[in-house]
């Protein structure tokens, strides 16, 4: 099982102005305590939609029979979805498929290769379009919308649909299948006028918890990635961070230590930086699901309180070289989330070449995966020296089970962080003002007087132009 080791964060490794003492941790682990066990009522009164997610055999049968249908027939697979509906999709696809998984001929792959429209760029999705050429007629198209009307989604699914209505003719409903509110809202009801298969977006669970539903496990179920393994590690992180104390609990630690970084060391910003480019994807993942859970104008009371810690990603070690030169001399305003990676899927040895340079001999006959896992103890070494915090989180190996457990570990402690915080953790109210603006440029509702207000905004004054 994954684990969390925080000694970095300690008042005896990076000081007591900027690390966590005794006192401090205790302080903290009674308001955690606190929060837990609001959580835990949550969970059990049926309220936390995406803590049922490992146990929903329903949503996971129904992908495992609609993927069962596909899975052979077609070539290709495009995810049409954006933000919750995108995020978690690739974010399994890098950490559990081959870099090269798109690159494998059709015999080598175990299902089709993946592609994700997650934003409306008439390059991306023109380019991916015209890319599908002959192979259109063995694509499926999976469009993700749990209302079907998120503008940029809608618009790249009424490309698509009608590319292949003029393409496939009568039969272009069979290469698509939507993800949608079982209910009703506009894509159900397109899906059922047009004969669209059908999974569903559960309407307990926002899109940004949403990976381990059918949102994210069709995808992963079509690309060979075991989902039943997936979900076990879920349901084993999840029992472990509802029955465990706090003190032995790593979600609670985990908040705990985010917390005192953010309310009293002035550490606002959290980064999270895997040492595995196959889990570059998952701390994409996160940065969503912090920001947009944790970053709230009131707190439950209605009281102005703006808080949220703001997520940001690094990738060890590319990033060591571009980025810690700011980490370690720039603000003293960030907490380190390294990600680290004890056996790596694939090993490559450096030969014993360039015997006769003698600055090169220390990398003669070092696994690469060795090379890697240095370079993260050399640059949280050397964090520590300028007094920057951090704590890790160890993977084993990046498997279905390891990358379920994180999952359900990052969502936990999310609910926890908003109930320490005292805000709601599960809505996202200013992203609403956008998709209005957006609609109201784009002329949804004609007597909507928000354009005329965004077009004289949006004017170019000369004066500011250079």
């Amino acid at each position: 099982m994954i684990q969390l080791y925080w000694k970095n964060a300690t008042g005896d490794v990076v000081g007591p102005e900027h690390g966590i003492s005794p006192s401090d941790m205790a302080s903290a682990m009674k308001k955690v305590a606190v929060a837990h066990e609001a959580v835990v009522e949550q969970w059990d009164a049926g309220e936390l939609g995406y803590a049922k997610l490992p146990a929903r055999r329903d949503y996971r049968d129904e992908v495992t029979q609609l993927a069962g249908r596909y899975r052979g027939k077609v070539t290709d697979l495009v995810v049409l979805g954006i933000g919750g509906s995108a995020s978690g999709n690739i974010a399994l696809q890098t950490a559990l498929n081959p870099v090269t998984y798109n690159l494998l001929s059709d015999a080598k792959r175990p299902g089709p290769r993946l592609f994700v429209l997650d934003n409306a760029d008439p390059t991306l999705i023109g380019d991916t379009l015209a890319m599908l050429g002959r192979r259109l007629k063995k694509t499926l198209f999976n469009v993700i919308s749990k209302s079907g009307g998120t503008a940029e989604t809608a618009a790249i699914f009424m490309v698509v649909r009608e590319m292949l209505r003029k393409r496939l003719g009568e039969k272009f409903a069979d290469n698509i299948v939507a993800t949608t509110d079982p209910e009703g809202g506009i894509l159900h009801d397109i899906a059922e006028a047009d004969g669209y298969a059908t999974l569903t977006v559960p309407g307990d669970v926002g899109g940004r918890f949403s990976v381990l539903s059918p949102v994210g496990l069709f995808s992963a179920a079509m690309c060979g990635i075991d989902i039943d393994a997936l979900l076990a590690g879920a349901a084993r992180m999840a029992e472990k961070l509802k029955s465990t104390p706090p003190a032995k609990n790593p979600a609670c630690v985990l908040a705990a230590v985010k917390y005192l970084m953010y309310a009293q060391k002035g550490k606002p910003i959290h980064v999270m930086m895997p040492y595995s480019n196959r889990l570059a994807g998952l701390a994409d993942w996160y940065k969503q699901l912090w920001a947009e859970s944790l970053g709230k104008e009131t707190d439950r009371g209605g009281q102005k309180v703006f808080v949220g810690p703001t997520p940001a990603k690094a990738l060890g070690a590319t990033d060591q070289h571009s980025q810690i030169q700011l980490y370690r001399e720039g603000p003293n305003d960030k907490l380190i989330v390294f990600l680290e990676v004890e056996k790596h899927s694939r090993e490559v040895r450096i030969p014993d070449v360039f015997g006769d340079v003698e600055k090169l001999a220390y990398l003669r006959k070092v696994k690469i995966s060795k090379l890697l896992n240095v370079e993260k103890q050399a640059t949280e070494y050397a964090l520590a020296q300028s007094r920057r915090p951090s704590v890790t989180i160890r993977f084993e190996a990046v498997t279905p089970e390891s990358v379920g457990e994180f999952i359900f570990l990052y969502e936990f402690t999310t609910s926890l962080a908003g109930e320490m915080l005292n805000i709601n953790a599960y809505n996202q109210p200013a992203v609403e003002l956008g998709k209005k603006a957006t609609f109201a440029l784009l002329g949804r509702d004609e007597s909507d007087p928000m354009a005329g207000e965004i077009r004289k905004f949006a004017e170019t004054d000369t004066e500011y132009l250079v």
